[in-house]
């Protein structure tokens, strides 16, 4: 369903079944020279069909119409490939997370050697369902947005802003003038979003805390997030996101009280909302997903000087200091 938010601002709420996510944001701001499409969804049939409804119901001219990207997931990039054929005029995206996504090989690469460093099994491998979509082969060309870039959409002027932590190249919208935000996974209400561990040259978790309080300086009425409902109180849910990472710090420290974990083994102990008792019962992705987070709240707790990680046959412990 198409529903206007914001004057010549609209949400069309995409179905993502059997996912934990439920749906996706997928904004489209109009105008008279230019439109401009926000996040896409999974590249599902599902997806597209609720899209393109959704652009119909608006009788948007995709020639004169911009995609965004506000990250990398497949949740929000799944369709660029096809909007692209279908004839939108530019896509943009971050350079940092453009550029991942269309280094495939080198992501599997990155991906495959974590497996065994959280502490999987060698025959352990991620089961997507068919409800994640089909990932498009080939490399997307997309023009790259930098901090501080402006986008004109009719009375809008936005503002990119950027906001790693969900992912390293996670960007947002800005628009000064009427105080709204465009945050995509940055900032949700309801859930958390997932920060996950890109690799031991940054502290992640640091990083998601820096661009929340970036945020939080921004004077913003109606913070459009990519799931969920719209946030009307930036500063409660950013303080409540914030209480929430520090939590699971102190809830990993009593774990390790036990001695030294693996990632994985960190993981299976936390508490996690995702309608599973057992850990045996998490779908492959979830316990992915889940040890991914343990990991970048250890590397957090590392850098603060509290926990010591060591390798042991290419597996990473982590043990209180």
């Amino acid at each position: 369903m198409v529903i206007e938010i914001y004057p010549h601002i609209f949400k069309n709420e995409i179905p993502l079944p059997n996912n934990p996510l439920k749906a996706i944001n997928n904004y489209i701001i109009v105008s008279e020279s230019k439109n401009l499409i926000i996040d896409t969804g999974f590249n599902t049939a599902e997806c597209l069909t609720e899209l393109m409804n959704g652009l119909r119901e608006l009788n948007i001219d995709l020639n004169k119409t911009d995609l965004l990207i506000t990250h990398m997931h497949v949740d929000h990039s799944g369709l660029a490939h096809v909007l692209k054929d279908y004839g939108v005029r530019v896509v943009y995206f971050s350079q940092i997370d453009g550029e991942i996504s269309n280094q495939t090989s080198q992501r599997d690469v990155f991906f495959k050697s974590l497996n065994q460093l959280l502490g999987f099994q060698s025959d352990f491998t991620i089961k997507f369902g068919k409800e994640f979509g089909v990932r498009r082969s080939g490399t997307l060309d997309f023009s790259p947005l930098y901090e501080g870039d402006i986008l004109v959409i009719g009375d809008y002027c936005f503002e990119v802003v950027d906001i790693p932590g969900h992912t390293p190249g996670h960007i947002g919208l800005y628009e000064r003038q009427h105080k709204l935000f465009f945050c995509g996974d940055h900032i949700l209400d309801e859930i958390t979003p997932n920060i996950t561990f890109w690799g031991f040259e940054q502290d992640i978790l640091a990083t998601y805390f820096k661009s929340l309080n970036k945020v939080y300086d921004y004077e913003i009425d109606y913070l459009f997030p990519a799931h969920r409902r719209i946030i009307t109180d930036h500063h409660k849910r950013i303080n409540e996101l914030l209480h929430h990472h520090e939590e699971r710090l102190n809830e990993i420290l009593g774990i390790l009280k036990e001695g030294r974990k693996t990632p994985i083994d960190v993981a299976a102990s936390m508490h996690w909302d995702i309608g599973h008792k057992k850990w045996s019962d998490f779908p492959s992705s979830q316990m992915w997903f889940a040890s991914g987070e343990a990991l970048s709240h250890l590397e957090c707790l590392v850098h603060r000087g509290l926990v010591e990680r060591t390798n042991k046959d290419g597996v990473l412990l982590y043990g209180l200091k």
